[in-house]
């Protein structure tokens, strides 16, 4: 089990790979231009294990296993504390600790992202909101709309399918789907792998399609330059204060679906002075992916934001 998330390990699937991945946040890779990867396994279990990636995916184990057992069963010190969470037979102090190190590590990756994206000018958002918010249709009419004017790459996150992607690629993009299985967000190990086979070119824009969810994305970095909060405002406008963490990473929020207003009972300005309560710098933009209202806002912020990811800002 994820102890940042509760999220339960599963098999990881990334197109272009010929074998999938634990998830298990514990790889440690190095990115060149070719994206080549040496990895450090390590598992909540806890296990260790030493990789060498090539081309030809050749795998050398050197396995050295730590499992511990806390001599210790007294409920007190389970399933309170600062972990906020319970596992039976692990003590909060494990639970922290093993937090500790899947944020480390995985922040160890996002740097070696963003790192790759600056060298080549690639403009990476994450695209994050609830199942339902309209993420696809606005990606899809985005891609459409700018795509004759800035090269642009995807990566879709999903726990199974490749529907996303398919869609995506019907927009004559390339795009790349993550399957997570039971893993409830992406990370910075499989964006890594996936640009590993997608190759964004240079001066382009990714989009990283997070699976739907407003919790386990907010603690997990990609690489990207901005997290992108998406809200239907068929959710309610109290979801910024029911999901604080997620709207106090995002850069950006865009209030989605505004079409449907007439139709609902929808209070906008609480919505957005909510979502400043808890970020005040915050920038908000509605928008409708279906008839297109508020999308040359979205746009131009696009355009500036690539400007400055094209002088490394």
């Amino acid at each position: 089990m994820c102890t940042v998330c509760g999220c339960a390990e599963g098999e990881t699937k990334i197109e272009g790979h010929d074998h999938g991945h634990s998830h298990d946040h514990g790889h440690d890779h190095q990115h060149d231009h070719g994206h080549g990867h040496s990895h450090d396994h390590s598992h909540d279990h806890v296990h260790a294990h030493d990789h060498s990636h090539e081309h030809s995916h050749e795998h050398a184990h050197d396995h050295a296993h730590d499992h511990e057992h806390p001599r210790s069963h007294d409920h007190h010190d389970y399933g309170t504390g600062p972990a906020h969470a319970h596992a039976p037979g692990m003590s909060q102090a494990r639970m922290v600790q093993i937090e500790q190190d899947i944020l480390f590590k995985n922040n160890g990756y996002a740097a070696r992202n963003r790192d790759w994206f600056t060298e080549n000018r690639i403009l990476a958002l994450n695209l994050v909101s609830s199942p339902g918010s309209g993420k696809t249709t606005l990606l899809t009419r985005s891609i459409e709309d700018l795509c004759s004017e800035v090269p642009i790459a995807v990566i879709e996150g999903d726990q199974q399918t490749a529907n996303d992607a398919e869609r995506i690629r019907a927009t004559g993009v390339r795009a790349l789907q993550i399957n997570t299985g039971k893993g409830c967000h992406l990370d910075g190990h499989m964006v890594g792998h996936a640009l590993e086979s997608l190759q964004p070119e240079p001066d382009s824009i990714l989009f990283i399609e997070n699976v739907g969810n407003l919790v386990c994305p907010a603690s997990f970095d990609l690489g990207e330059a901005h997290k992108v909060a998406i809200l239907s405002v068929t959710e309610g406008e109290d979801k910024p204060l029911k999901y604080p963490d997620m709207f106090h990473a995002a850069d950006v929020m865009l209030l989605n679906k505004v079409d449907l207003l007439p139709y609902l009972q929808f209070d906008v300005g609480a919505c957005i002075a909510n979502a400043r309560r808890v970020n005040p710098r915050i920038k908000v933009m509605q928008v409708s992916a279906t008839t297109g209202e508020g999308m040359a806002q979205w746009y131009q912020w696009l355009r500036a934001s690539r400007q400055l990811a094209a002088i490394g800002q």
